[in-house]
């Protein structure tokens, strides 16, 4: 019920979605005696899109998550084991290319590939089973394993986890997948916006990861300020920045997450009970 839930929710939390949801609502009541409602409704909506798509708004959403986590410091040692977050392949286009089709989370793969390569006795868990709610798109495990047979990487030290539908999921599959011992050192990775919520999961599964976050959208800090050149380029952003937070929130109500916003050596946010 969670999953259903937070496919459906998700796609109206979508300021873009939203926004535009005002709008057809707007020309549909221009044919009734609230029609003065309608063009207030459509007028909003083309401000609230022209904000969304091209003022800073979606770099400053998505810029306290970025910085949440620093990049990983190799000082403490080889790590046992890599966790890779599905969401850098897109299924159906692989399929039907028969080829492995990677979108713009790519990092995910080629950072996973070169950590893979430095360190040739970790073992890899690559998470990524469909995420779809209607129009199963079929996962991503297995042509995650073909582009990293083809980058030098033998089969033998993948595993492939293909149930997992949401980040909740990719945890506690990956957790049995790779049957973490206790001091061994293990990375997470997944894009720097998505490390936040990942991390708070896989503590509250009681599954000790180190952040590794690739897939950076934004320069830094400086960026807070700069706007878009397309509509399209800002509503994504947008799009992807307010779906993390939402999803943050969603996730520690729910008990899914090991706090609001989980960040590096919070000793409030140890290693939680599995839930």
């Amino acid at each position: 019920m969670f999953f259903i839930l937070s496919k459906v929710l998700g796609f109206f939390a979508a300021p873009s979605n939203l926004v535009v949801g005002l709008g057809l609502l707007g020309t549909v009541l221009l044919g009734t005696r609230l029609a003065l409602l309608g063009r207030c409704l459509i007028v909003v909506s083309l401000i609230a899109l022209a904000v969304l798509g091209l003022s800073p708004l979606g770099n400053a959403l998505i810029l306290p998550l970025e910085q949440r986590f620093p990049a990983w410091d190799d000082k403490g040692g080889a790590p046992d084991g890599i966790i890779v977050l599905g969401g850098a392949i897109t299924p159906e286009v692989s399929a039907a290319r028969s080829d492995v089709a990677l979108n713009e989370a790519a990092e995910r793969v080629t950072a996973a590939v070169t950590l893979a390569r430095r360190y040739p006795v970790a073992r890899i868990v690559y998470s990524g089973g469909s995420g779809a709610l209607i129009f199963d798109e079929g996962s991503e495990a297995a042509s995650a394993v073909r582009i990293f047979e083809s980058l030098g990487v033998p089969s033998a030290r993948i595993l492939a986890e293909d149930q997992s539908r949401n980040t909740v999921e990719n945890a506690v599959f990956s957790m049995l997948l790779a049957m973490p011992r206790p001091g061994e050192r293990w990375l997470l990775v997944t894009s720097a916006y998505h490390m936040p919520r990942a991390m708070g999961v896989f503590r509250r599964a009681g599954f000790p990861v180190e952040a590794y976050p690739v897939d950076w959208r934004t320069r830094g800090p400086q960026d807070a300020l700069r706007p878009f050149s397309t509509l399209g380029s800002g509503l994504e952003r947008a799009d992807t920045a307010a779906r993390e937070w939402i999803g943050l929130l969603a996730y520690w109500l729910t008990g899914r997450s090991s706090s609001l916003f989980p960040g590096p050596l919070d000793p409030a946010e140890a290693v939680g009970t599995p839930g």
